[in-house]
């Protein structure tokens, strides 16, 4: 029987493949669960992380040297094509939080002078939003985009979200590239993930459920063969709060 799909003439084959099927690039399976991406290092756009990642490693170097984000003549974030598509924003005016949650030139720059970046980073009275440096800072950092950065995003065996800063001084010194190509919740990086994402579930869960249900969950967590031969239901039960 004809569908949606197959139908001559009004199907959705004919209409915008030209009659063609889809073509997949695996079969189905659990790639999706594998390769997932966990929030977990910073409140900030995926295309972003790594990039405030180096952000937080120079500050690193600029101490050992004595130096400080007012000490810094420009940037430069060799990246990938997305993150330039999405969240280049160096000279756009930073009028809202929204504004602010989806420029890695914000970003970058509140890790380089408050070396944190949180969520209160981004409203519109906070101490990053007023900060004069950090917005003549964020004005002086540019993006490039790196095929190789681009490519690599979209290989299915790597996904990575590479970027990478250069950062040169006002007294001329240029400090030696930082490269992250993998954020920290990233398949490549899922073990070094994994106290962090189990600190966070922990975080989430103690505003909600008294000491001992967070422990028995959180336990749970670490246990996987435990978890595996769990009847679905009797887990989800355990997320039922007393008073519902």
């Amino acid at each position: 029987m004809a569908t949606v799909l197959s139908a001559p003439t009004w199907g959705f084959y004919d209409v915008n493949f030209h009659g063609a099927k889809f073509n997949f690039q695996r079969p189905y399976g659990s790639y999706v669960m594998e390769n997932v991406l966990f929030k977990v290092s910073y409140p900030a756009e995926f295309h972003s992380q790594t990039a405030i990642e180096c952000a937080k490693k120079i500050n690193v170097m600029l101490k050992k040297m004595g130096k400080t984000a007012e000490d810094i003549a420009d940037i430069t974030n060799r990246t990938h094509e997305a993150c330039i598509r999405i969240i280049d924003k160096q000279l756009k005016p930073m009028d809202n939080f929204a504004d602010r949650d989806h420029c890695v030139q914000y970003m970058v720059a509140t890790m380089l002078v408050f070396n944190r970046l949180e969520a209160s980073d981004y409203t519109d009275s906070s101490e990053a939003a007023t900060s004069p440096l950090l917005e003549d800072l964020r004005k002086r950092i540019k993006c490039v985009e790196d095929p190789q950065f681009t490519a690599d995003y979209h290989d299915p065996e790597k996904r990575t979200i590479a970027n990478a800063l250069t950062v040169r001084l006002k007294d001329g010194t240029v400090l030696d590239e930082v490269v992250v190509e993998a954020p920290l919740g990233h398949r490549l990086r899922r073990e070094e993930a994994k106290p962090e994402i189990m600190a966070k579930y922990k975080r989430h869960l103690e505003p909600h459920f008294p000491a001992e249900r967070v422990q028995e969950l959180v336990e749970l967590g670490y246990d996987s063969e435990k978890l595996m031969n769990m009847d679905i239901d009797k887990y989800v039960d355990l997320y039922v709060k007393e008073s519902m």
